[in-house]
């Protein structure tokens, strides 16, 4: 065409009105669909973001420190007699202090105004001359006299609401009557203890050497409920030096009798006829003990010296399998020696002030010294602690201090969640979880290790059966098996996902756990024979003529597996009773229990690994096929042409090159079986053990949660430490998914050249 002709041709444009239109609806429909994605994946990682700042926003009170604030003082109406022991009710409004003359003055704890001013019964011409709570958080006293005789009284608060206002009201009251008990005539009780049971009353005192002990059985009238005693004088061994505290432990086992420098005497009061049991020194060179008390519960006795140390000890058998009193562990104040210690009402801790005026806040689970404050400059006469631990009364020699603390969550500390703990009654440090008791003398045991422990194992063996299944099943759906078999076998494995995780846990704990105790020996034959089973099948099918194999179409030989493995199945299950009888006696599980020495529990991890390896199975069999299927067909028939064979192809290629899908396939379903929960809380005992044997059951963190979160009080420590144990799981499985990204996306970068 010449110059001209083109230059004289009419401009064709395409661009016409339906094009045009055309055209931005679908950059609209482009970019709605860009923005909608990347809103959509941003609003994920925002949600996972506000899911880990909700849990530790629930985690970070375990770990606020504790303090203690100065809020009033006053000075009570003056007397001079000596304090000898102070306290405050439930709320810390009202507090009371008990003299030396037997005078108990109740007061506001705020402002030390007089509450109700109360006289003990102490005799004509006889002083108080030492005062003791039967335990920590109980109001039973008894009041020491000079004449040898002791005042057992009670204090309690009657709670009104008059014109909506709450008032208490303190008073004293004599369980068994205002008349004095009298342990030896005209001798001075310069120590006294009580123990009030169900069964008795025991009360014990001392001067110098001198031990007495009075025991009273109680016996109820059938008919009127009236409750009397009938007493009975108990002779006790006599102490090498002057008695310095006396302690009754809650059983009414022993008498601890402290002497000397550091000398613990323990008797033992069972009997008729006390006789020592043990003689223990409790210090080590010449420090001097200088307060002795019973922790919480009356198990741990808490040991204070001149040289600022408090130690704990409980007995605990040694290698000969006697029980011993044994040192458990230290705390280090200061290099002042300890004055008083004062054991918390409802936890396992206490609070130590030393001759330089320094409290010290202690937990002994957590092995955590919590704070440390100076709070008093003069002469400390008498300290008492509220029953919530929320308050502190401090008399000094110029007045009174209420004082205000804070300390939510002492028993939380690495070593209490992570480390062995040596609690009370055992006689070794260990891994235990138990949150909760019946009464408030429990010690909560909150080791996070069986939890952790119980969470692997259960996905260990469930990865253990479901891993190799799962893959090999993915390599050959994606592989070897023809089209048309395929469409069929894939949608039904992937349609084993829709089952129910608690279906499955219903029929695992209820028929499978039953079923594998009571055919343990077909379980382990079938473990052996099955794979035996296949590839005999396999070799003989080998060797069989061209003409018959070529029968089956190429792709549908796993076909003929199904009646293989049904029929191997049967004959392990026929064969269960003859091979129970010939090799293990008729009982598999009593020969595993007694010649073996392997505890055997029915809802076990055996169980556990083959209801949760079912339900991993159909996720990492989904994900790892259509890894293996997508591969490019170009490499594989690439290989083949080359001359390698299938296999090689598969081993060399196919499989190389989907690794980053197969390794997200199992990490996908190692991340399923550690948060799975309905399964492992149904099919396993529950029990927080540490225990690798696969016929002991477990705990998980996921199980535990569901379990125990509906009972926890929000905000305890137990509430907050489930909240934790979440965050674990959480952090865990987004460091696995995290590692396993990068391990993807390096195979992905050294496998793409192929």
């Amino acid at each position: 065409m010449s110059e001209q002709s083109m230059q004289s041709a009419p401009d064709v444009s395409f661009d016409t009105p339906a094009i045009l239109r055309y055209r931005n609806m679908r950059k609209l429909k482009d970019r709605t669909a860009r923005y909608g994605i990347a809103t959509g994946g941003l609003g994920v990682i925002a949600a996972i973001l506000l899911i880990f700042i909700y849990l530790l926003y629930e985690v970070m009170p375990l770990f606020h420190s504790a303090d203690v604030k100065a809020e009033h003082s006053y000075v009570l109406p003056t007397t001079s007699a000596q304090s000898l022991y102070l306290t405050t009710e439930e709320q810390a409004e009202i507090g009371l202090q008990i003299d030396s003359n037997g005078q108990a003055l109740f007061f506001d704890a705020i402002n030390g105004s007089e509450r109700l001013k109360s006289q003990l019964p102490v005799p004509a011409g006889a002083k108080v001359v030492s005062v003791s709570e039967a335990a920590p958080g109980e109001s039973l006293l008894v009041a020491g006299l000079s004449d040898g005789s002791a005042i057992i009284f009670k204090h309690e608060y009657k709670t009104t609401w008059p014109n909506d206002k709450r008032l208490i009201t303190p008073s004293l009251v004599y369980p068994y009557g205002a008349e004095a008990i009298v342990l030896v005539e005209g001798k001075p009780l310069e120590q006294v203890a009580v123990r009030d049971s169900e069964e008795q009353l025991v009360l014990a005192g001392s001067r110098g050497t001198e031990l007495y002990m009075v025991r009273f059985t109680k016996e109820e009238d059938f008919l009127t409920e009236e409750v009397t005693l009938e007493r009975e004088n108990v002779t006790l061994p006599f102490v090498s030096e002057s008695a310095r505290t006396l302690l009754l432990e809650p059983d009414l086992h022993w008498l601890y009798v402290l002497s000397g420098k550091d000398t613990l005497t323990q008797i033992d009061i069972r009997s008729g006829l006390p006789s020592i049991e043990q003689v223990v020194e409790l210090t080590e060179g010449v420090a001097t003990v200088t307060d002795l008390k019973f922790l919480l519960g009356g198990i741990s006795l808490l040991v204070g010296d001149s040289q600022g140390h408090i130690t704990q000890w409980f007995l605990a058998r040694n290698e000969t399998g006697k029980k011993k009193l044994t040192r458990i562990r230290s705390f280090e104040q200061s290099n002042a020696a300890i004055v008083q210690i004062v054991p918390e009402h409802r936890r396992k801790g206490f609070l130590a002030l030393d001759s330089d005026g320094v409290l010290g806040l202690y937990n002994t689970t957590a092995s955590r010294k919590l704070l440390t404050v100076d709070i008093a400059e003069d002469a400390v006469t008498s300290i008492g602690i509220a029953p919530r631990a929320d308050a502190l009364l401090l008399g000094t020699s110029s007045g009174m201090t209420f004082f205000s603390m804070e300390n939510e969550h002492p028993e939380v500390s690495w070593s209490a969640l992570w480390e062995e703990v040596w609690y009370e009654s055992y006689d070794e440090p260990e891994y235990i979880w138990q949150s909760s008791a019946s009464n408030n003398d429990f010690e909560p045991k909150m080791s996070l290790m069986p939890l952790a422990f119980g969470t692997l194992k259960a996905a260990f063996y469930a990865m253990l059966l479901a891993a190799p299944l799962a893959i090999c099943g993915a390599i050959y759906t994606a592989y070897f098996m023809a089209p048309a078999m395929r469409r069929k076998v894939k949608p039904v494995i992937e349609l084993m996902e829709a089952l129910p995780t608690v279906i499955l846990g219903f029929l695992a704990g209820l028929w499978l756990a039953p079923f594998v105790e009571n055919n343990l020996p077909a379980i382990f034959s079938l473990l052996l024979l099955m794979p035996v089973g296949v590839l005999l099948f396999a070799f003989f099918w080998d060797r069989l003529p061209l003409e018959i194999r070529g029968r089956v179409p190429d792709g549908w030989q796993a076909g003929l597996l199904i009646p293989v493995v049904l029929g191997v199945g049967w004959l392990c299950l026929a064969m269960s009773g003859a091979l129970e009888g010939v090799f293990f006696g008729g009982d598999m599980r009593s020969w595993i229990t007694a010649d073996l020495g392997i505890s055997y529990d029915q809802r076990n991890a055996l169980v556990v690994g083959l209801a949760m390896g079912f339900a991993v199975i159909p996720t990492i069999f989904s994900i790892a096929e259509d890894a293996i299927f997508s591969v490019p067909k170009h490499l594989s028939y690439g290989s083949l042409a080359l001359g390698a064979t299938p296999w090689q192809t598969l081993t060399k290629v196919v499989l190389l090159t989907a690794s980053p899908g197969i390794f997200s396939a199992l990490m996908i379903g190692m991340g399923r079986a550690v948060g799975e929960t309905m399964i492992v809380l149904m099919a396993t005992g529950n029990t927080p053990i540490m225990d690798a044997n696969i016929f002991e059951g477990m705990r998980t963190l996921a199980a535990n949660i569901a379990v125990e979160m509906p009972e926890s009080e929000v905000g305890s420590s137990h509430y907050r430490i489930l909240f934790l144990a979440a965050l674990v799981l959480f952090v865990f499985t987004f460091v696995v998914n995290t590692m396993a990204e990068l391990v993807r996306h390096r195979l992905r970068q050294k496998y793409s050249s192929l």
